[in-house]
């Protein structure tokens, strides 16, 4: 009978070891970079926000595989020196098994080298085509490529039978990503672009550009650019009375373009992601209920609406999670993982790697939305 009582004893005692050995694991750290302050916070700020309410809301539950998940991020400023400067670190010091970000595609593309020599696999939160394609074996992105979001704008402009445009775009990293996929498609909607100019990042008049489009012929204008340039683009055009339908592309796809452009914004016209007009949607769309969740989530968190750009780290996260649990947190593992994503319902759109796409999505992830009374509505 004691010696019953002792083996149990030591089983139990066993069992409680490893258990605890279990909990005593270390976290599955994950590396964030993302543009927090700088001329591009509007991006970097929800998407860090986001990555952080997200990690947290996974460890809450249980972690993944009985493990945590550490984020460690870094604010790059907007600025490409800063973001490789911070991914090296991520590497070298803190050993991270992933990276999320960066956020904006200049950053990401001078990042890129760097985290493909160390074979560690990162999922952008930026925009640009050229993230992607070509395919780069360990690089991801859950932005919405702009070639998807010139397709929808061209869409549009089809079904109104406009095919005289003006583009003006950011010279900076998706300005020129834009502009090259607005070129390179114009013609297979019967567009013609009869005014092509720029403006700088921080520029604060484009009253020029503006003047030079009105006596184009230009039946409509698109502005392809971030904060704040597109708001000064929206009011410049007010105040010289410009009455052609303005398009913006998805990078000012948030309340924060509203605000800065005030009385200026009404029936400016953008591609988005689904998140800014998620109770608009018909109880029908794969989406509906996790943008539902990431907008209550974020406003119980931040007292702030969750928009698109947060979505982009929400889906990072996620994607990283499924990646996990069904291969390990070797980078390995999780690039391979990655690339076999399949019908993921995101924020940003519903998601399928493979070998030849790193992007993962279709035209689909866009809908059409116009600024009507200081908010954003769907366009049938």
């Amino acid at each position: 009978m004691l010696k019953k009582s002792s083996f149990i004893l030591t089983f139990v005692v066993s069992l409680a070891l490893l258990a605890g050995s279990a909990l005593a694991a270390p976290p599955i750290k994950i590396g964030g970079l993302f543009a927090v302050t700088g001329p591009a916070s509007f991006l970097g700020e929800p998407e860090r926000n986001t990555a952080q309410m997200v990690v947290n809301g996974i460890n809450a539950a249980g972690g993944v595989k009985g493990r945590k998940l550490e984020l460690i991020a870094y604010d790059t400023q907007g600025d490409a020196t800063k973001a490789v400067q911070a991914a090296n670190r991520l590497i070298k010091e803190d050993k991270v098994a992933a990276i999320i970000g960066p956020s904006t595609t200049g950053d990401t593309m001078a990042v890129i080298p760097v985290v493909e020599r160390a074979r560690i696999p990162m999922i952008s939160c930026a925009a640009g085509s050229k993230i992607t394609e070509p395919v780069k074996k360990w690089i991801f992105k859950t932005a919405q490529n702009d070639g998807l979001a010139v397709a929808r704008i061209y869409g549009d402009l089809k079904r109104k039978k406009i095919s005289k445009i003006a583009i003006l775009t950011v010279s900076d990293g998706f300005g020129s990503s834009g502009r090259e996929q607005l070129k390179a498609q114009a013609s297979a909607y019967g567009i013609r672009i009869v005014s092509d100019d720029t403006y700088g990042p921080k520029d604060t008049d484009m009253t020029a550009q503006l003047t030079k489009i009105k006596g184009s012929g230009a039946q409509a204008v698109i502005c392809w650019g971030t904060n704040p340039g597109p708001a000064v683009v929206a009011r410049n055009a007010k105040q010289l009375g410009l009455k052609l339908p303005l398009y913006m592309s998805h990078g000012v796809s948030s309340k924060k373009f509203i605000g800065l452009a005030g009385g200026a914004a009404e029936g400016i016209l953008l591609p988005s992601g689904r998140v800014i007009v998620a109770d608009l949607l018909p109880n029908s769309d794969r989406q509906k209920k996790s943008l539902l969740a990431f907008v209550k989530d974020y406003q119980k968190h931040y007292k702030a609406e969750g928009d698109h750009f947060g979505g982009h780290a929400w889906d990072a996260i996620m994607l990283l999670k499924g990646a996990i649990e069904r291969g390990g947190e070797n980078p390995a593992a999780i690039r391979d993982q990655l690339e076999r994503t399949r019908g993921f319902a995101g924020i940003g759109g519903v998601f399928s790697y493979s070998p030849s796409d790193h992007a993962g999505l279709t035209k689909d992830a866009f809908v059409l939305v116009e600024i009507r009374k200081q908010d954003f509505a769907l366009v049938k």
